[in-house]
């Protein structure tokens, strides 16, 4: 899909949609056919790598220069359901500056880019292509902040439902928020990368508020990759803590199945003695004979448990 959109500068203001590459636009391409790849290459002079670089979801955070064209390519975070459960992860977002547009690829339709589209931003405009790349970064940032805040209160959740439960549901969960921290971690250190060589670019050192801006974009992120090390740092050790006690339940009922065991084979070997076909068997012509056996299985029984009992068995 591609949407081509220019700030109206008439007192309403706000984001039109164009049909022509007109200086000053905003061309969003998202999930791209290879025919609107080439349209957008041929008419705005961008190499077709550059338009194709945010198509693959390996591609790692970087920037590229070619004649006046640059690509910043970073990766932002996103979430999608997957067998009832939400799923967080990452994939990658190109931003293309040329003399005349500025241009994002991307290969699902993402929050970021919307809300621009929808008027949320403020002070957005267009042909301020440099301010609008560093708003771009900045929501990047934000973004991370707000799914990282999530991942954690889940987490909390999901904790508090394992001190009850003890299931393999519970733990899946545990594994997949670890997962998804995995991934955000390291997007985000390849996008400090990044951001760290935009300070060198005259692209984003033109206008002082625009340096300003820049630094707190870096600021945002540094603060996103220590969140994501602690909260990955955290349900690591609340897995490995949770795996001891299960580990430890395990153990308590193996213990307590092998003194069930004991007790059940007491009864089993003294009516196996008696059972035999031989003569001359104690109090085998008692009449009270079955009593006196019943008693001593019974007692035998109370005696061996007291003895599991106290080497604290049961």
């Amino acid at each position: 899909m591609i949407a081509i959109y220019k700030s109206d500068m008439t007192p309403q203001g706000g984001l039109k949609q164009i049909t022509n590459f007109e200086p000053g636009s905003w061309i969003n391409l998202v999930a791209p056919l290879e025919q609107e790849l080439m349209l957008v290459s041929k008419k705005t002079g961008v190499p077709i790598e550059f338009l194709n670089a945010a198509l693959d979801d390996e591609e790692s955070s970087r920037i590229d220069i070619e004649d006046k064209v640059h690509l910043i390519l970073v990766d932002i975070p996103f979430t999608e359901m997957e067998d009832n459960s939400l799923v967080y992860d990452t994939y990658p977002l190109a931003i293309i500056h040329t003399e005349n547009e500025l241009i994002t690829v991307c290969l699902k339709n993402s929050k970021i880019i919307t809300d621009f589209i929808n008027g949320k931003m403020k002070s957005f405009f267009t042909f301020k292509k440099s301010r609008f790349i560093l708003q771009l970064l900045q929501r990047v940032s934000m973004h991370f902040l707000l799914y990282l805040r999530q991942i954690d209160k889940k987490s909390v959740l999901i904790e508090k439902r394992l001190y009850k439960s003890m299931q393999n549901k519970e733990l899946i969960q545990m594994l997949s928020l670890e997962k998804s921290l995995v991934y955000f971690n390291t997007s985000l250190k390849s996008n400090e990368v990044t951001l760290e060589k935009l300070l060198k670019l005259d692209l984003v050192n033109r206008y002082e508020e625009d340096q300003d801006l820049l630094d707190e974009v870096i600021i945002d992120n540094k603060q996103a990759i220590e969140m994501a090390t602690i909260y990955s740092e955290t349900i690591t050790g609340t897995m490995d803590a949770f795996a001891s006690v299960i580990s430890n339940n395990v153990n308590a009922v193996m213990k307590f199945l092998a003194a069930v065991t004991i007790v059940m084979n007491i009864p089993a070997i003294i009516a196996g003695i008696y059972g035999m076909n031989v003569r001359n068997m104690p109090m085998a012509d008692n009449p009270y004979g079955f009593g006196f056996v019943m008693a001593l299985i019974l007692a035998a029984t109370l005696i061996v448990s007291w003895i599991l009992k106290k080497r604290d068995m049961f």
